[in-house]
């Protein structure tokens, strides 16, 4: 396939923050919900579960793909789930879950592993990994959990906790990679796209006032 054909990227994901953080990085993607049903996929290991749900994503995005001779498409799959205590938690249950889980996250720490899959659709390559970060939490207090959870934030995403919205107030430090806690690690992705024999820059797009037009930078 030449070198000089565009890339397209999909993100097989609803997530808003995962979106965001591509544009922040000069990446537009088309967004096409993968519709795994992640409840049924189990593993022993985090790292296990988040890799193989990564993976069922990317899959199920790539079956309702529309071919196009003219493009260079690439798929990404991205799953993420909290390492707390030697449990795996993914979204909470309902609100009585989310604070139960805060009740015994604040002032201790956890694991937050997000897989990623990487699809090169045309080639039928496939490139894949996971990204680990240690979540501080801070020790809030029983209102501070109750105002969170009433927000609803916490019900939609993994581990019951965000750092790029309301709940970035409640970790008091990372180590690691913040994308990963977000949801897609940007040096994680280039690492799968240079396996790829890609460039992240050749995903670069320069969008113009009011989103009118993307031009290819790379």
């Amino acid at each position: 396939m030449p070198d000089s054909m565009p890339l397209r990227l999909v993100l097989a994901s609803a997530s808003p923050a995962r979106r965001k953080t591509l544009q922040a990085a000069g990446i537009e993607p088309d967004v096409l919900v993968s519709g795994v049903d992640e409840s049924l996929v189990v593993a022993d290991r985090a790292e296990e579960l988040c890799r193989e749900l990564a993976r069922l994503k990317a899959q199920a995005a790539l079956t309702r793909l529309r071919p196009n001779d003219d493009q260079r498409t690439l798929v990404i799959g991205c799953d993420s789930v909290l390492e707390f205590d030697g449990e795996i938690l993914g979204k909470p249950a309902d609100a009585a879950d989310a604070t139960r889980r805060w009740k015994r996250m604040r002032g201790r720490s956890g694991v937050l592993h997000s897989g990623h899959c990487l699809i090169d659709v045309g080639e039928g390559r496939r490139a894949e990994a996971v990204a680990s970060t240690v979540v501080h939490f801070a020790d809030v207090s029983d209102h501070e959990i109750a105002t969170y959870v009433g927000t609803g934030e916490p019900l939609a995403v993994a581990g019951a906790f965000t750092i790029d919205g309301l709940g970035g107030p409640f970790v008091e430090r990372i180590e690691g990679d913040p994308g990963t806690v977000i949801g897609l690690s940007l040096p994680l992705l280039r690492r799968l796209l240079t396996e790829l024999d890609l460039r992240i820059t050749d995903l670069w797009t320069k969008v113009a006032p009011g989103n009118q037009s993307v031009e290819r930078l790379g």
